[in-house]
C-alpha cells in the first residue's frame, strides 16, 4: 500500500506537469497522510490538463451517507475493473498525484524502521490515481485514491505493494478521457522497473502525521539501498 508520501518540490511544478499552478497554494509537504488535501492533475471536459486540491481517500460519487463512509486511499491495479467504487473513475476520472517520495516501514526486531523512497535525482514522481466527485454538497467533495501495483526489487524489501509510478510517456495516455484497453493499462501500471529509486532510513518522527518538515526525510543511518 501507500499510506504516506511527500511533495517537497514546488519550483517547476506547473512546467513539469503541464498545468497552471497560479491558483495552487504550493508549499513543501514532508508527511502527507490520508484525509489531507494535495494538488492532483486531471483532464477537464474540454480536454485540458488542470490541477486542483483533492482529499486523499476516495469517496464514491454514489455515497449518500458520509457517516458510515470509509474513504479508499489505495486501489489495486489488478482489480480496478472489479471494484464498483473504481469502475466509473477508471473509465472517466483518471488522475496523476504528483509526489517526490513515499515512506515504507521495515521490521527490525520488535520495532518498525521507516524508510524514505525517492528518485535518486530527487525529482518528481507521477503516481497513477483515480478521483471521484461527490456532488449535492456545497462545495462538492473531490477525493482520490493512489493506485498500487506489485513492488519492484527495491520496494519488495519493505512491502508487497508500491505506488504505480507512471513514465513520462504514459502520463498523457493515462489522462486521456475514455476507457484504456486492459493490456495497455497493465503496461502503464507495471512496477517501476528502471533503477531510478533509492531508499534510506529516516526518523521515527514520521510516524506522527502531525509532524512535518525537512528533518523527516534526512537519513538517520548510513544504509542507502537502490535497485
Amino acid at each position: 500500500m501507500c499510506g504516506r508520501f511527500t511533495i517537497t518540490l514546488t519550483v517547476g511544478f506547473g512546467e513539469r506537469f503541464g498545468v497552471d499552478e497560479s491558483s495552487l497554494d504550493l508549499v513543501p509537504r514532508y508527511n502527507i497522510a490520508p484525509s489531507q488535501q494535495v494538488p492532483v492533475i486531471f483532464t477537464t471536459p474540454a480536454g485540458a490538463r488542470a490541477a486542483m486540491p483533492m482529499t486523499w481517500g476516495l469517496v464514491p460519487s454514489w455515497t449518500r451517507d458520509m457517516t458510515g463512509a470509509r474513504p479508499l486511499i489505495n486501489a489495486r491495479a489488478d482489480s480496478l475493473a472489479e471494484r464498483p467504487a473504481f469502475r466509473g473513475p477508471l473509465a472517466r476520472h483518471r488522475c496523476i498525484i504528483p509526489a517526490t517520495g513515499f515512506y515504507e516501514w521495515q521490521k527490525s526486531g520488535t520495532q518498525k524502521v521507516p524508510y524514505y523512497i525517492c528518485r535518486k535525482d530527487k525529482g518528481f514522481l507521477a503516481f497513477a490515481g483515480l478521483y471521484d466527485v461527490l456532488r449535492g454538497r456545497n462545495p462538492p467533495l473531490w477525493t482520490f485514491a493512489i493506485i498500487t501495483t506489485e513492488p519492484n526489487p527495491l520496494v519488495a524489501r519493505f512491502h508487497d505493494r508500491m505506488p504505480a509510478i507512471l513514465t513520462r510517456d504514459a502520463e498523457d495516455r493515462w489522462l486521456t478521457s475514455g476507457p484504456i484497453a486492459e493490456r495497455d493499462r497493465a503496461s502503464m501500471l507495471a512496477p517501476c522497473a528502471d533503477p531510478i529509486l533509492e531508499a534510506y532510513p529516516v526518523s521515527r518522527a514520521v510516524n506522527d502525521p502531525s509532524r512535518d518538515g525537512p528533518d523527516l526525510i534526512r537519513m538517520s543511518g548510513d544504509r542507502t539501498l537502490d535497485v
